[in-house]
C-alpha cells in the first residue's frame, strides 16, 4: 500500500513538474502529450534540441508510461528551439527514436 501511494505521488509530481501550461517568453507552448499506445510500457524517455547530440537525463525518472496511456512534457529547454529528437525505450528492449519533431506545432506524440 506504501509503495503504491509513493508512486502515485511521484507521477504527480512529475506531470505537475513536466506540464505546466505556461507559455514560453517567445509565445510558443512547447508541452506535447506523449502517448504510449505500443502494448509495451514505455520506460524512458530522452529528449534533446534537435542543434544538440546529447540526449540527458531520462524524463521519466522512476516512472513510467503504460501503454495505453500518456504524459505531458514541456520541452522548453530556455534555448528557444522547436525541434527536438525525441527517444522513447520499452520495457521489451526497443528503442524508437523520433527527428526533428517540432514542439512548438505538435500536441500529441503517439508511439505506436
Amino acid at each position: 500500500m506504501l509503495q503504491y501511494a509513493r508512486r502515485a505521488l511521484i507521477g504527480a509530481a512529475i506531470i505537475a513538474a513536466i506540464g505546466t501550461g505556461a507559455l514560453a517568453q517567445d509565445g510558443y507552448n512547447r508541452e506535447v502529450r506523449i502517448i504510449n499506445n505500443t502494448g509495451v510500457t514505455l520506460t524512458h524517455l530522452y529528449s534533446t534540441n534537435s542543434g544538440r547530440a546529447d540526449w540527458g537525463g531520462d524524463l521519466l525518472g522512476s516512472s513510467v508510461i503504460p501503454s495505453g496511456r500518456g504524459i505531458v512534457v514541456d520541452f522548453d529547454d530556455g534555448t528557444g528551439a522547436c525541434l527536438f529528437d525525441i527517444r522513447a525505450r520499452f520495457a521489451d528492449g526497443d528503442v524508437v527514436d523520433r527527428r526533428q519533431i517540432n514542439v512548438c506545432q505538435v500536441s500529441n506524440l503517439t508511439f505506436n
